[in-house]
């Protein structure tokens, strides 16, 4: 078995290089919008490209690959971004651009690829958002690390070039320090249900954090899960029977150094596969459901950039909600009426709706360690609906703020983080449509859970599981009009995650990063 640590070390290496014509490197690649923006150093590069243009009308369409003596590899990658100046383009053109670009390298089988952005002051964080972009393209997926060792990495090196080695050394650190985070929200997010089973994400998170500053506890003990988190405790029903498959929580706990002046506590939806429960995702709609645990992955994934950089005067807690939606004898049903751990009894109306359930107990765990901590922030991480893709399209992440987390403008923060980096947020409104759709409908029963029909189906699709969670967890008790407000913010990251087939993206924790830690460093 291949560690994480080993799996790690064998990540290409990032260099600083000021030298387009450096020997080492086996081909450059070059990211760019106008060939008119290489000058200096990169003058040289200039003349092959022209001279492609006059037999090639499309150059600046598609990645091209040239063979010219003014490099000494030869090879030379140009991997245009295309417009950058109209009202709809943004710093995502870099990453789409450099991830081309660089599986076009891999395929003219360069192993130590010069990555050459010029210098552009289009968008301010593009050099980071570019780099990011090609390390995605050289990301290795955990079951062929393990099963096939050979095929990893992609690049032995990959360097940067720049024109001030000591601006581009200090970004590097914080580019090591993202990706790192993004392997371990893909390895969790990405791997086959199988191997990333609840226990083996324990195993796989105790593995990433050890010998660093993160704290780790976890709750698997069922008669415990029962009692403090019944509700998720429900969903665990059915694979509580199967060894392999037993549902537990994890708890990670970062604190930074110096007086804290604000606390997170995150929340992720991690069902390791969605079978649909009773409800049973029939006519092929299941396959793909081992990506329904991206939320919690993205936890540990921002939890792995805080133990790189250590923020200071910052306190992280996070819950990985880890359990299999399975049916079977065991299985929970739609119409049982289970009390949550703050005493709101919740009637099932749909099975499949078990991303809401699994993580609502952990969020009124939450909300009862925010009251006493300072500046607290709540946040659920899920992908939770299909509602969010048909609302935003398959790249979206998705925020909505109850009312104190509104007055801080949480919502609209996360947004200009993830547009400045290439993470992109969509807002969206919880409204009382949302908390009218959940009430009970009779005396039974405190809160419907679900409908039952699929949220694409459902107007509101989105939003209405935020007042879910909200009534369910008991912050309905802490909204504006209490003497404890709480600002709570729920993130839907069903578009975001990523492509199946394909690679998970990582979303949304360079967002998360850019507003909660980079500014701490």
């Amino acid at each position: 078995m291949v560690s994480v640590a080993d799996s790690e070390n064998r990540l290409p290496e990032l260099r600083p290089c000021v030298n387009v014509k450096d020997a080492q490197y086996d081909g450059v690649v070059v990211v760019t919008d106008s060939v008119s923006k290489l000058v200096g150093d990169l003058e040289c590069l200039k003349q092959p490209l022209q001279e492609y243009a006059k037999v090639d009308d499309s150059y600046e369409k598609n990645v091209v690959i040239l063979s010219t003596d003014v490099i000494p590899s030869k090879r030379l990658i140009f991997a245009p971004t295309g417009p950058l100046n109209r009202d709809y383009d943004d710093v995502r053109r870099f990453a789409d651009a450099a991830e081309k670009g660089i599986k076009r390298a891999l395929q003219a089988g360069c192993k130590k690829p010069l990555f050459v952005r010029p210098i552009d002051k289009s968008f301010e964080k593009a050099g980071f958002v570019a780099t990011l972009g090609a390390l995605h393209a050289l990301y290795v997926p955990l079951e062929i690390r393990e099963g096939r060792p050979a095929l990893c990495p992609k690049a032995e090196v990959m360097g940067l070039w720049c024109d001030d080695i000591d601006r581009v050394t200090k970004g590097i650190v914080v580019d090591n320090a993202l990706e790192s985070g993004r392997i371990v929200t893909r390895d969790i997010g990405g791997s086959d249900p199988e191997r990333m089973a609840a226990p083996r994400v324990q195993s796989y998170v105790e593995d990433a954090f050890k010998g660093t500053c993160i704290k780790i506890s976890v709750t698997s003990d069922p008669s415990t899960l029962a009692k403090e988190y019944p509700l998720l405790e429900a969903v665990n029903r059915a694979a509580n029977k199967v060894d392999r498959h037993k549902g537990r929580v994890i708890f990670l706990e970062y604190e930074g150094e110096g007086d804290i002046q604000q606390t997170l506590f995150l929340v992720g939806k991690g069902i390791t596969y969605d079978t649909g429960g009773a409800d049973i995702k029939a006519g092929g709609v299941m396959a793909g459901m081992h990506r329904d645990k991206c939320g919690a992955a993205s936890v540990a994934g921002f939890f792995k950039i805080l133990a790189d950089l250590k923020p200071k005067g910052l306190k992280v807690v996070g819950a990985m909600c880890m359990v299999r939606n399975s049916v079977g004898s065991e299985c929970y049903v739609a119409d049982e009426i289970i009390t949550s751990r703050a005493g709101v009894r919740i009637r099932v109306g749909n099975t499949d709706a078990e991303g809401r359930m699994v993580m609502a107990d952990v969020l009124c765990h939450m909300k009862e360690k925010a009251l006493s901590a300072v500046n607290p922030q709540l946040f659920t991480i899920a992908t939770l609906t299909g509602h969010a893709i048909r609302a935003y399209g398959p790249d979206y992440s998705i925020i909505m703020d109850n009312g104190p987390a509104r007055k801080l403008k949480t919502a609209q923060n996360m947004q200009a983080a993830g547009h400045e980096w290439g993470d992109p947020f969509e807002v969206s409104t919880i409204r009382r449509d949302d908390f009218n759709f959940h009430r009970g409908k009779s005396e039974y029963e405190d809160v419907l859970q679900c409908n039952n029909s699929p949220s694409s189906a459902t107007p509101r699709g989105h939003q209405t599981p935020s007042a879910f969670l909200i009534m369910a967890s008991g912050l309905e008790k802490h909204g504006i009009d209490s003497d404890k407000p709480l600002p709570y913010s729920h993130l839907d990251i069903a578009g975001s995650s990523g492509p199946f087939p394909g690679v998970p993206t990582g979303a949304p924790i360079i967002a998360m990063a850019a507003n909660f830690v980079l500014p701490r460093m």
